[in-house]
Parts: structure tokens; sequence; C-alpha cells
């Protein structure tokens, strides 16, 4: 399906990127959110399955992928990333969207939900819910911006299965390769480079662990959206207890687990696609 490239400005001025797919336009588009210091690459196979029913658009957050940095780290928090994707909105004149948010981006998605309802169909959450597990917390503070440069692939997968082979138990070598070509760049001299700015850290590592803020308000905000939650079955970000009590304080919310999957789920799992295109199927 056709699908462009393009970057538009932040309102303090920064060069953003995003890529957009084509598909119907009556329908509503999805925005696909990635998590903290992930990329627009991540959605890759989910909107080539998703564009040829809709619309579906795929951001860069500021210091990602093909996005400029922000020199002031401090405006690595939600509530700027939300801004931007309220300037994206208005750059593609897009008045409703469905939103995909995995991890840090489910947390945008509940922010954004609160803050203009009328303005969000749907919601899915991957991995993510309105209080994050100490666990998850922990090792995410531990290896954000504390890895030092690669020097080759082989050290960029290796640095893939250091951080997430707990998560992803079953993938092979040539999934590690793929993971590790979405989560890196290469710079002129064929040497990769994290496609995140090491930065992002610096705000995450200021909250202590255990002590992260929860967002049950924002979630109870989503109470007349539909909302799909995906938990991964071995998540050490999203516990169980916190997966049950979304189900009692949003009666109507869609769970689904997804067997051998950490933090976070992929998108990419049968089971997952199934359970997105069904609630995407449901929501017409």
């Amino acid at each position: 399906m056709p699908s462009s490239h393009d970057h538009y400005f932040s309102r303090d001025g920064l060069k953003l990127y995003y890529r957009e797919y084509e598909g119907d336009p009556e329908k509503l588009p999805v925005l696909c959110l990635p998590g903290l210091t992930r990329n627009s690459k991540d959605f890759e196979s989910l909107a080539m399955h998703i564009a040829p029913r809709r619309s579906v658009i795929t951001p860069d957050q500021r210091g990602r992928g093909k996005s400029q940095y922000d020199p002031t780290w401090l405006n690595y928090h939600p509530g700027t990333y939300v801004e931007d994707m309220w300037t994206l909105l208005h750059h593609l004149s897009i008045e409703r969207v469905i939103v995909i948010g995995t991890s840090l981006g489910g947390v945008m998605a509940m922010l954004m939900a609160s803050m203009r309802p009328q303005a969000i169909g749907g919601v899915v959450l991957n991995d993510i819910g309105p209080e994050l597990d100490p666990a998850g917390t922990r090792r995410i503070q531990s290896y954000v911006g504390k890895l030092p440069p690669a020097t080759s692939w082989d050290d960029a997968v290796a640095q893939m299965k250091l951080m997430f082979s707990a998560s992803l138990p079953d993938f092979t070598e040539e999934r590690w390769r793929r993971f590790a070509a979405t989560s890196f760049t290469e710079d002129e001299n064929g040497i990769p480079r994290l496609a995140s700015d090491p930065k992002i850290g610096e705000l995450t590592r200021a909250v202590a662990p255990g002590a992260a803020p929860t967002i049950w308000p924002a979630f109870a905000a989503m109470k007349d959206i539909p909302v799909l939650a995906i938990r991964g079955a071995l998540s050490d970000l999203l516990s169980e207890a916190t997966f049950e009590r979304m189900q009692r304080e949003k009666p109507d919310l869609v769970r689904v687990t997804i067997p051998n999957r950490g933090h976070t789920p992929m998108l990419d799992e049968p089971d997952s696609v199934a359970a997105v295109d069904t609630f995407l199927q449901d929501l017409e």
C-alpha cells in the first residue's frame, strides 16, 4: 500500500518525523505511539496490515528515530510528547483518531483521551496501565541511556538481547538482527548508533523506583471510549493485579494476554494481530 514520510515542526521549533500509510479515508485513522526509547519502525508490520482498511500514522517522538533531538532533556516527558501529537494531528488536519500505544505510547494515549475525549475514537494499550510495577521500572532505569555505544552490528544485537531477551524468549538470531535494525541507525562508517537520545534516561532516573505517579484518573476518563488492553504474560511492568483492576474500573474493557511475551508484545504475534483486527472491526 502507498506510504509517505514527512516532517512537521513542534511548537518549540523541533523538526519531527512521521510516516503515513494510506487507507480508507472514510474510516478513522490510527495513530501508533511507540515506547520510551523506541521509534516508528516498531509499527511497520502492523501499519502495513491495517493500512488497506485505515490510514495509519507512525511518528518518531522527539529524540528518537529521524526526529530532532531536544537540547533540553527536561522536555523528554509525556506532557511534551502529547503536545507534539496534537501538533501533528493539526498539521495533518485530523480531528479524531484511534490510538495504539505501546508502553510510554499507551501513557500518552490515556493522557490524550483525558484531555480531549472527543478526539479519540478508541485506544489500544500495549502492555501498559495506569500504574507501573516497580520491578519493571527498575529494569528500565538500569539500562536507558547507560549502555556504551555499539561498535558493530554484532554488538548492537548483543545489547538488544541484554535488554529484551527475558521479554522475547523465542526470538531467533535472525529476528534479533531485524530487531536491532529497528533500534539502531548506521553512521557514515557503517557503525550502528542507537536511534534514541541517551539523555531520555535522565528524567526516567529522576523518579525513584516505586514512586512513579499513577494515572488512574486519566484511565477513568476513558469510560466512554472503547479500549483494548494487551498484556504480555511475562510482563514485569503491567502486573496482573493492575490488569485485573483495569477490568474492574472499566467493565467494558477488552483484555488479551499474549503468551511468551514480556514487556512488550511486538504486535506482530498472531494473537495480537487478531485482537487488534477484532477491536478495529467492532469500532465500525
